[in-house]
């Protein structure tokens, strides 16, 4: 009988420890979250809801005259919505094209966690990006893309594969790469269920999981009979657009007011 009871016990402890480290690292959030807020020059933090945690994402109004939408962008592994590589060039300046942006804090781990160790973080993506579009829609706006990078394009693929919100209307992917071991952080087997507008960049000098699945990722979006798919690399850039920021802009952008632009919308 005691043998049993000190079973149960392991069992559930392992149970508890486990929930523990499938969830992102909340603390290292609110790290994040101390440094970044008081620094904001463009946009504000706001504070959103997923389930019972409270994250921090960065609203930006659209500083033209008519707005085209509302754009969601999500940072890679173990960043923030304020990270300076590819991340806060595409928030503080596609406003300036029509587009209101909302950073958000997606799910993460320690310094030290592998791309594999995020798999059961994505369990925790959904409720973040659909509280992202909700905020959105709030604020007026019912025409949204997702702009994510990395890890974060992965976690949008996920979400979008499954019956997103129908006010997401594009979505482009900065450095998707290929996750074999976990169809849920898999690009290539996202991207077979997803038929809306995909822009697929990528740097010449990218990581080797990124160039050398191009091919694959292409093909995933035959498989989905995705006509309006388009793949772009930039030469040059590497993962983090590094003195390559600009074009990507540029691209972005451009892409997004040929293929996404919404009807004028008011902020409130």
């Amino acid at each position: 009988m005691v043998d049993q009871l000190s079973r149960s016990c392991f069992y559930l402890f392992v149970f508890l420890f486990s929930l523990h480290t499938h969830a992102s690292d909340m603390d290292k959030e609110k790290r994040w979250e101390a440094q970044i807020v008081d620094a904001l020059i463009i946009g504000d933090a706001v504070k959103l809801k997923a389930g019972t945690n409270e994250f921090l994402g960065i609203f930006a109004e659209h500083s033209t005259e008519k707005a085209m939408g509302g754009a969601i962008i999500l940072h890679g592994i173990g960043a923030h919505p304020a990270w300076p590589e590819v991340i806060q060039p595409l928030r503080t300046q596609l406003p300036d094209y029509g587009w209101a942006t909302l950073s958000l804090q997606m799910p993460i781990l320690t310094n030290d966690a592998k791309s594999e160790d995020y798999a059961p973080l994505f369990n925790e993506v959904h409720p973040r990006i659909q509280a992202g579009v909700d905020y959105l829609k709030m604020k007026g706006l019912q025409n949204i893309v997702i702009v994510a990078h990395s890890m974060g394009a992965s976690m949008a693929t996920f979400y979008l594969s499954d019956k997103p919100d129908s006010t997401v209307t594009a979505f482009v992917g900065i450095g998707m790469s290929q996750h074999k071991s976990n169809s849920k952080m898999d690009n290539t087997f996202s991207l077979r269920k997803i038929t809306l507008p995909v822009l697929d960049i990528y740097g010449g000098r990218d990581l080797p999981s990124v160039i050398n699945s191009a091919k694959a990722r292409k093909t995933a979006a035959t498989k989905a009979k995705n006509t309006q798919y388009t793949q772009l690399k930039i030469e040059g850039a590497d993962h983090f657009f590094n003195y390559t920021d600009a074009v990507l802009v540029k691209r972005v952008r451009g892409w997004l007011a040929k293929n996404a632009a919404g009807t004028e919308v008011k902020v409130k």
